[in-house]
């Protein structure tokens, strides 16, 4: 898809295995579509290394999250927050997360989710820092727990694909939103196609999630189903058909939130 636009996507897993032998080419191919900003994931201390050692190569395109997935939250300890907060020092490093909790397969035990989730959103405060967190199936608890220890600062809920609950939640949080390309997926996202009316566009931001999550409305579609972040334009648009609005109205704010939220100067 050739580049009318300029748009930033906020979640993306450069650090994947499955970008090991083309990683540049990914990249490339993303700036020529448009996509010339991308903030990749860190999802375990290894993955945000990764994440802030791929983002150096990049200065003031890619960036960088630091943090620890629910996921992989049983290998956690003090000292693996110590270096996230040594992680988080570099300029590269625009958020801490990707954190939260996952009740949905609880790959690690709850309690240890909730404790590494907690601690991490303290180091957010400590470090005033944006949060890029992650939940699935456990949305009282997360709001409980965010509501105890987060006081300032600005906060996203990224992959959202909750209900409309959930999200009015979220909002009365004053969190801002992640959109992917669930929404693109006629099967199990035509509910966002409504829900995404309802969030205000200076709290919207989207996202591919590569290498998952490949937009189902993309007309011819990798064999090997790989997302990358050139395809990001296709959310773009489904985003903008959804809100009735241009594409380039869509692109336009999308991107300015993403600079404000993560505090880009560029």
């Amino acid at each position: 898809m050739a580049a009318a636009y300029e748009i930033v996507d906020i979640g993306v897993n450069l650090a994947h295995r499955s970008f090991l032998s083309d990683r540049e080419e990914v990249i490339e191919r993303a700036f020529a579509a448009g996509v010339r900003t991308m903030i990749i994931t860190g999802t375990s201390l290894a993955g945000s290394q990764e994440a802030l050692r791929v983002a150096r190569e990049y200065p003031d395109q890619l960036f960088a999250t630091a943090g620890v997935h629910p996921h992989d939250s049983r290998n956690c300890t003090e000292d693996t927050i110590s270096e996230l907060r040594r992680l988080a020092a570099d300029q590269a490093v625009v958020a801490i997360g990707e954190c939260g909790l996952d009740f949905n397969r609880d790959f690690s035990p709850r309690p240890q989710q909730e404790r590494w989730f907690e601690a991490q959103v303290a180091l957010a405060e400590e470090l005033k820092r944006p949060l890029f967190l992650h939940e699935r199936d456990a949305q009282q608890r997360f709001c409980e727990i965010l509501a105890g220890v987060r006081k300032k600062v600005p906060t996203m809920l990224h992959y959202f694909t909750g209900t409309r609950g959930d999200l009015k939640a979220y909002l009365d949080m004053d969190l801002h939103i992640g959109i992917t390309g669930w929404i693109c997926d006629e099967r199990r996202g035509m509910h966002l196609r409504e829900l995404v009316k309802e969030i205000p566009l200076d709290r919207l931001m989207i996202e591919t999630d590569a290498p998952f999550l490949l937009p189902r409305t993309m007309p011819t579609r990798p064999k090997d189903g790989r997302n990358e972040p050139a395809f990001l334009p296709y959310v773009l648009q489904m985003v903008a058909a959804c809100l009735g609005k241009p594409v380039a109205e869509v692109a336009k704010m999308t991107t300015k939130t993403a600079k404000k939220f993560f505090q880009l100067g560029i």
